[in-house]
Protein backbone atom coordinates (compact mmCIF):
# COMPACT_ATOMS: atom_id res chain seq x y z
CA UNK A 1 0.00 0.00 0.00
CA UNK A 2 1.06 3.77 -0.56
CA UNK A 3 1.00 5.48 3.17
CA UNK A 4 1.04 8.85 4.08
CA UNK A 5 1.42 10.02 7.23
CA UNK A 6 0.47 13.48 8.32
CA UNK A 7 2.12 15.37 11.41
CA UNK A 8 2.40 19.35 12.91
CA UNK A 9 5.66 18.54 13.31
CA UNK A 10 8.34 19.79 10.68
CA UNK A 11 11.37 17.30 9.63
CA UNK A 12 13.75 18.82 11.95
CA UNK A 13 11.61 19.15 14.82
CA UNK A 14 12.51 16.67 17.95
CA UNK A 15 9.15 16.93 19.52
CA UNK A 16 7.19 13.96 19.95
CA UNK A 17 5.09 13.89 17.16
CA UNK A 18 7.40 13.64 14.28
CA UNK A 19 9.37 10.83 16.39
CA UNK A 20 6.24 8.82 16.68
CA UNK A 21 5.97 9.36 12.92
CA UNK A 22 9.47 8.15 11.90
CA UNK A 23 9.12 5.22 13.93
CA UNK A 24 5.14 4.55 12.56
CA UNK A 25 7.22 4.68 9.11
CA UNK A 26 9.82 3.00 9.90
CA UNK A 27 7.53 -0.26 11.55
CA UNK A 28 5.18 0.10 7.79
CA UNK A 29 7.55 0.40 5.34
CA UNK A 30 9.38 -3.14 7.00
CA UNK A 31 6.13 -4.75 5.88
CA UNK A 32 6.54 -3.85 2.64
CA UNK A 33 4.16 -0.44 2.16
CA UNK A 34 5.13 2.95 0.28
CA UNK A 35 5.48 5.65 2.86
CA UNK A 36 6.03 8.92 2.86
CA UNK A 37 5.58 11.18 5.82
CA UNK A 38 3.93 15.60 5.48
CA UNK A 39 3.01 18.07 7.36
CA UNK A 40 -0.24 18.50 4.97
CA UNK A 41 -1.63 16.46 2.51
CA UNK A 42 -0.59 17.81 -1.17
CA UNK A 43 -3.90 16.23 -2.31
CA UNK A 44 -1.70 13.08 -3.61
CA UNK A 45 -3.14 9.95 -4.52
CA UNK A 46 -2.39 7.46 -1.11
CA UNK A 47 -3.95 4.35 -0.21
CA UNK A 48 -4.33 5.33 3.52
CA UNK A 49 -4.14 8.18 5.32
CA UNK A 50 -2.42 8.13 8.78
CA UNK A 51 -2.92 11.68 10.40
CA UNK A 52 -1.64 12.55 13.95
CA UNK A 53 -3.52 15.04 16.09
CA UNK A 54 -7.47 15.26 14.84
CA UNK A 55 -7.40 19.12 15.76
CA UNK A 56 -4.09 20.30 14.09
CA UNK A 57 -4.10 18.33 11.21
CA UNK A 58 -8.28 18.70 10.97
CA UNK A 59 -7.67 20.67 7.33
CA UNK A 60 -5.89 17.22 5.76
CA UNK A 61 -7.75 14.93 6.99
CA UNK A 62 -11.21 16.88 5.82
CA UNK A 63 -9.91 17.28 2.35
CA UNK A 64 -8.80 13.78 2.35
CA UNK A 65 -11.95 12.37 3.70
CA UNK A 66 -13.80 14.58 0.71
CA UNK A 67 -11.73 14.05 -2.16
CA UNK A 68 -10.71 10.69 -1.72
CA UNK A 69 -13.75 8.94 0.97
CA UNK A 70 -13.88 4.81 -0.25
CA UNK A 71 -10.07 5.54 0.81
CA UNK A 72 -9.38 4.58 4.86
CA UNK A 73 -8.56 7.13 7.03
CA UNK A 74 -6.97 6.68 10.89
CA UNK A 75 -6.75 9.22 13.20
CA UNK A 76 -3.89 9.28 15.92
CA UNK A 77 -4.91 11.18 19.12
CA UNK A 78 -2.46 13.62 20.51
CA UNK A 79 -2.68 14.30 23.97
CA UNK A 80 -3.68 18.07 23.68
CA UNK A 81 -6.71 16.48 21.45
CA UNK A 82 -7.91 14.04 24.38
CA UNK A 83 -7.72 16.47 27.29
CA UNK A 84 -7.92 20.31 25.39
CA UNK A 85 -8.88 20.38 21.58
CA UNK A 86 -12.07 18.31 21.70
CA UNK A 87 -13.03 20.82 24.35
CA UNK A 88 -11.92 24.04 23.18
CA UNK A 89 -12.05 23.59 19.77
CA UNK A 90 -14.87 20.58 19.28
CA UNK A 91 -15.88 21.15 15.81
CA UNK A 92 -12.98 20.50 14.06
CA UNK A 93 -11.09 17.85 16.21
CA UNK A 94 -14.96 15.79 16.54
CA UNK A 95 -15.52 16.36 12.70
CA UNK A 96 -12.27 14.31 12.40
CA UNK A 97 -12.85 12.05 15.10
CA UNK A 98 -16.06 11.11 13.34
CA UNK A 99 -14.76 10.55 9.62
CA UNK A 100 -11.83 8.72 11.06
CA UNK A 101 -12.01 4.72 9.97
CA UNK A 102 -9.82 4.06 12.69
CA UNK A 103 -8.61 5.76 15.62
CA UNK A 104 -5.28 5.02 17.62
CA UNK A 105 -4.76 5.44 20.91
CA UNK A 106 -1.70 5.41 22.97
CA UNK A 107 -2.80 4.08 26.19
CA UNK A 108 -5.61 2.27 27.71
CA UNK A 109 -7.67 4.71 29.25
CA UNK A 110 -8.07 7.52 26.20
CA UNK A 111 -11.56 5.67 25.07
CA UNK A 112 -12.95 7.94 28.31
CA UNK A 113 -12.33 11.20 26.53
CA UNK A 114 -13.49 10.20 23.56
CA UNK A 115 -17.81 9.48 22.59
CA UNK A 116 -19.04 6.06 23.02
CA UNK A 117 -20.61 5.76 19.40
CA UNK A 118 -16.64 5.74 18.00
CA UNK A 119 -15.45 3.23 20.53
CA UNK A 120 -15.69 1.00 18.14
CA UNK A 121 -12.89 2.30 15.57
CA UNK A 122 -10.09 2.77 18.55
CA UNK A 123 -7.37 0.02 18.59
CA UNK A 124 -4.72 0.88 20.99
CA UNK A 125 -1.03 1.11 19.76
CA UNK A 126 1.66 1.06 22.90
CA UNK A 127 4.41 3.37 21.49
CA UNK A 128 7.93 1.19 21.68
CA UNK A 129 11.50 1.71 22.76
CA UNK A 130 14.96 0.38 22.03
CA UNK A 131 16.74 -1.02 24.41
CA UNK A 132 20.40 0.36 25.77
CA UNK A 133 23.01 -0.38 24.25
CA UNK A 134 24.90 0.12 26.46
CA UNK A 135 25.35 -1.17 30.54
CA UNK A 136 23.40 0.73 33.11
CA UNK A 137 25.95 2.81 35.22
CA UNK A 138 23.88 4.96 37.75
CA UNK A 139 25.38 7.94 39.16
CA UNK A 140 27.80 6.53 42.71
CA UNK A 141 28.42 10.49 43.65
CA UNK A 142 24.15 11.84 43.69
CA UNK A 143 21.20 10.75 43.66
CA UNK A 144 20.31 11.62 39.65
CA UNK A 145 16.48 12.28 38.63
CA UNK A 146 16.49 13.32 34.69
CA UNK A 147 13.38 15.29 33.33
CA UNK A 148 12.61 14.82 29.86
CA UNK A 149 10.90 16.82 27.57
CA UNK A 150 10.30 20.34 26.12
CA UNK A 151 9.35 23.16 28.63
CA UNK A 152 5.71 23.78 27.85
CA UNK A 153 2.39 24.57 29.81
CA UNK A 154 1.55 20.56 29.50
CA UNK A 155 4.56 19.39 30.84
CA UNK A 156 4.60 21.09 34.12
CA UNK A 157 8.23 21.59 33.50
CA UNK A 158 9.72 23.03 36.34
CA UNK A 159 7.32 20.91 39.28
CA UNK A 160 10.71 18.64 39.59
CA UNK A 161 13.05 21.52 40.56
CA UNK A 162 10.22 22.98 42.74
CA UNK A 163 9.90 19.83 44.43
CA UNK A 164 13.91 19.50 45.24
CA UNK A 165 14.39 23.62 46.62
CA UNK A 166 15.10 23.33 50.24
CA UNK A 167 16.20 19.57 50.39
CA UNK A 168 17.67 18.72 53.66
CA UNK A 169 21.43 18.84 53.28
CA UNK A 170 22.21 15.07 53.88
CA UNK A 171 19.83 14.48 50.44
CA UNK A 172 22.33 13.68 47.10
CA UNK A 173 19.20 14.62 44.73
CA UNK A 174 20.40 16.16 41.15
CA UNK A 175 17.68 16.81 38.61
CA UNK A 176 18.38 16.42 35.60
CA UNK A 177 16.66 18.29 32.72
CA UNK A 178 16.78 17.59 29.05
CA UNK A 179 14.32 19.76 26.78
CA UNK A 180 13.92 23.12 24.72
CA UNK A 181 11.93 26.02 26.00
CA UNK A 182 8.90 26.76 23.90
CA UNK A 183 9.74 30.38 24.08
CA UNK A 184 11.59 33.61 25.86
CA UNK A 185 9.53 33.09 28.55
CA UNK A 186 10.19 29.63 29.79
CA UNK A 187 13.75 29.98 28.85
CA UNK A 188 13.99 33.29 31.76
CA UNK A 189 12.11 30.73 34.18
CA UNK A 190 14.37 27.74 33.99
CA UNK A 191 17.58 29.93 34.15
CA UNK A 192 16.13 32.08 37.16
CA UNK A 193 15.50 28.52 38.72
CA UNK A 194 19.02 27.61 38.16
CA UNK A 195 20.18 30.76 39.86
CA UNK A 196 18.09 29.68 43.20
CA UNK A 197 18.59 26.01 43.09
CA UNK A 198 21.86 24.35 42.73
CA UNK A 199 20.09 21.06 42.53
CA UNK A 200 18.55 21.67 39.40
CA UNK A 201 20.68 21.40 35.47
CA UNK A 202 19.03 22.45 32.66
CA UNK A 203 20.67 20.73 29.96
CA UNK A 204 18.41 21.94 27.06
CA UNK A 205 17.57 20.64 24.02
CA UNK A 206 20.36 17.39 23.10
CA UNK A 207 20.66 14.30 20.99
CA UNK A 208 18.51 11.59 21.44
CA UNK A 209 21.40 9.17 22.32
CA UNK A 210 22.50 11.74 24.83
CA UNK A 211 18.82 11.25 26.49
CA UNK A 212 19.32 7.36 26.71
CA UNK A 213 22.83 7.92 28.06
CA UNK A 214 21.03 9.51 30.79
CA UNK A 215 18.62 6.85 31.47
CA UNK A 216 21.73 4.30 32.03
CA UNK A 217 22.78 7.17 34.54
CA UNK A 218 20.25 8.19 36.44
CA UNK A 219 18.10 6.70 39.53
CA UNK A 220 14.89 7.71 38.64
CA UNK A 221 12.74 9.96 35.66
CA UNK A 222 9.73 12.31 36.52
CA UNK A 223 6.99 12.75 34.22
CA UNK A 224 5.42 15.80 35.54
CA UNK A 225 2.94 16.54 33.02
CA UNK A 226 -0.64 17.33 33.51
CA UNK A 227 -1.94 16.19 30.28
CA UNK A 228 -0.52 13.53 28.09
CA UNK A 229 -1.63 10.87 25.17
CA UNK A 230 0.43 8.31 26.27
CA UNK A 231 3.67 9.58 26.30
CA UNK A 232 6.42 8.08 24.80
CA UNK A 233 9.46 8.88 27.61
CA UNK A 234 7.94 6.05 29.73
CA UNK A 235 8.31 3.23 26.73
CA UNK A 236 12.16 4.56 26.85
CA UNK A 237 12.25 5.10 30.58
CA UNK A 238 10.57 1.41 31.24
CA UNK A 239 12.29 0.08 28.22
CA UNK A 240 15.67 1.46 29.97
CA UNK A 241 15.13 -0.35 33.16
CA UNK A 242 14.09 3.68 35.03
CA UNK A 243 11.89 3.63 37.34
CA UNK A 244 9.11 6.67 37.05
CA UNK A 245 7.86 9.11 39.46
CA UNK A 246 4.62 10.61 37.18
CA UNK A 247 1.56 12.92 37.91
CA UNK A 248 -1.60 11.13 37.99
CA UNK A 249 -3.18 11.79 35.21
CA UNK A 250 -4.77 9.02 32.99
CA UNK A 251 -1.93 9.32 29.98
CA UNK A 252 0.51 8.00 32.70
CA UNK A 253 -2.25 5.80 34.32
CA UNK A 254 -3.35 3.79 31.14
CA UNK A 255 0.64 3.16 30.75
CA UNK A 256 1.71 1.99 34.21
CA UNK A 257 -1.36 0.76 35.93
CA UNK A 258 -3.60 1.39 38.21
CA UNK A 259 -1.47 -0.48 40.41
CA UNK A 260 1.89 1.56 39.89
CA UNK A 261 3.63 3.10 42.77
CA UNK A 262 5.20 6.22 41.71
CA UNK A 263 1.81 8.18 41.40
CA UNK A 264 1.75 11.52 42.98
CA UNK A 265 -1.59 14.17 42.31
CA UNK A 266 -0.94 16.71 39.47
CA UNK A 267 1.33 19.68 40.26
CA UNK A 268 1.55 18.71 43.85
CA UNK A 269 5.04 19.98 44.91
CA UNK A 270 5.05 18.60 48.51
CA UNK A 271 3.61 14.84 47.76
CA UNK A 272 6.41 14.79 44.84
CA UNK A 273 8.64 15.88 47.27
CA UNK A 274 7.69 12.98 49.33
CA UNK A 275 8.26 10.62 47.10
CA UNK A 276 11.66 11.54 45.94
CA UNK A 277 12.71 11.79 49.49
CA UNK A 278 11.09 8.37 49.66
CA UNK A 279 12.92 7.10 46.25
CA UNK A 280 16.21 7.83 47.89
CA UNK A 281 16.22 6.84 51.23
CA UNK A 282 13.59 3.57 50.90
CA UNK A 283 15.69 0.67 48.80
CA UNK A 284 12.13 -1.57 49.24
CA UNK A 285 10.24 1.12 47.80
CA UNK A 286 12.74 1.79 44.72
CA UNK A 287 13.15 -1.96 44.14
CA UNK A 288 9.22 -2.39 43.81
CA UNK A 289 9.04 0.36 41.24
CA UNK A 290 11.83 -1.41 39.56
CA UNK A 291 10.19 -4.67 39.23
CA UNK A 292 7.42 -2.92 38.07
CA UNK A 293 8.77 -1.27 34.89
CA UNK A 294 10.74 -4.42 34.41
CA UNK A 295 6.99 -6.11 34.15
CA UNK A 296 5.64 -3.11 32.08
CA UNK A 297 8.68 -3.70 29.83
CA UNK A 298 7.42 -6.04 27.91
CA UNK A 299 4.74 -4.25 26.61
CA UNK A 300 6.55 -1.38 24.72
CA UNK A 301 8.84 -3.79 22.99
CA UNK A 302 9.27 -2.77 18.85
CA UNK A 303 7.86 -5.88 18.03
CA UNK A 304 4.43 -5.47 20.23
CA UNK A 305 4.22 -2.05 17.90
CA UNK A 306 5.02 -3.25 14.70
CA UNK A 307 2.77 -6.24 14.74
CA UNK A 308 -0.52 -3.61 16.71
CA UNK A 309 0.00 -1.93 13.27
CA UNK A 310 -0.07 -4.85 10.85
CA UNK A 311 -3.29 -6.05 12.81
CA UNK A 312 -4.67 -2.49 12.37
CA UNK A 313 -4.25 -2.59 8.59
CA UNK A 314 -5.50 -5.83 8.50
CA UNK A 315 -8.79 -4.48 9.69
CA UNK A 316 -9.34 -2.03 7.13
CA UNK A 317 -11.79 -2.20 4.19
CA UNK A 318 -10.58 -4.05 1.71
CA UNK A 319 -12.23 -2.88 -0.86
CA UNK A 320 -10.73 0.88 -0.40
CA UNK A 321 -7.29 -0.93 -0.24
Amino acid sequence: MKIIIITPANIKSLYGNRATATRWAAFLKASGHHVDIAMRWDESSYDVMIALHAWRSADSIAKFKQQCPNQPLIVAMTGTDLYRFIHSHPESTLHSIQVADKLVVLHERAYLELPKDVWDKISIIYQSAQALPFPIKRSQRSFDICVVGHLRDEKDPLRTAYAVRDLPESSRIRVLHYGKPHNSDWEKKVRDEMQINPRYHWKGEVKHWQIRQAYSRCHLMVLSSNMEGGANVISEATVAGLPVIASDIQGSIGLLGDNYLGYYPVQDTQALRDLLIKAESDAAFMQQLQQQVDHKAKQFQAETEAQQWQNLLQMLPLASV
